[in-house]
């Protein structure tokens, strides 16, 4: 039995909107809008100072990591008391550091918890 020729057009059409689903990415993902637009209202807690000191992660690549990076959901905590946390990873742009930030939403600040090395293992000092 032979397919008409319509359900071949449906089927391409069905992959092409796939692929272009899939591989559609935005300069700016949606789910870090928010914190872009915060973006210099960061605030830098003590321990992620020490962190990213240890890891040699400058303010820059926060900022780009925030730009550009990736919300991770699974690591993120939106229930979080006083302050919901979200997790955003991604490269920097100077070294291709793979980093994943641990950000507070809080009223009144965006605060940088903690910064972590997905690649590379530092002996930190940081309480």
């Amino acid at each position: 039995m032979r397919k008409s020729p319509v359900f071949y057009l449906l089927l391409m059409l069905v992959l092409v909107a796939a692929w272009y689903l899939k591989n559609n990415n935005s300069t700016e993902p949606a789910g870090n809008k928010p914190f872009i637009d915060r973006i210099d209202e960061i605030v830098y807690t003590k321990h992620a100072k020490c962190r990213m000191e240890c890891r040699h992660i400058s303010e820059q690549e926060v900022k780009e990591i925030i730009r550009n990076g990736q919300v991770n959901l699974q690591k993120s905590a939106p229930d979080d008391r006083p302050c919901p946390t979200v997790a955003i990873e991604g490269y920097s742009n100077t070294d291709r550091q793979h980093i994943r930030l641990i950000l507070a939403d809080c009223e009144t600040a965006l605060k940088l918890v903690t910064c972590i090395d997905l690649e590379k293992d530092y002996s930190c000092t940081c309480n």
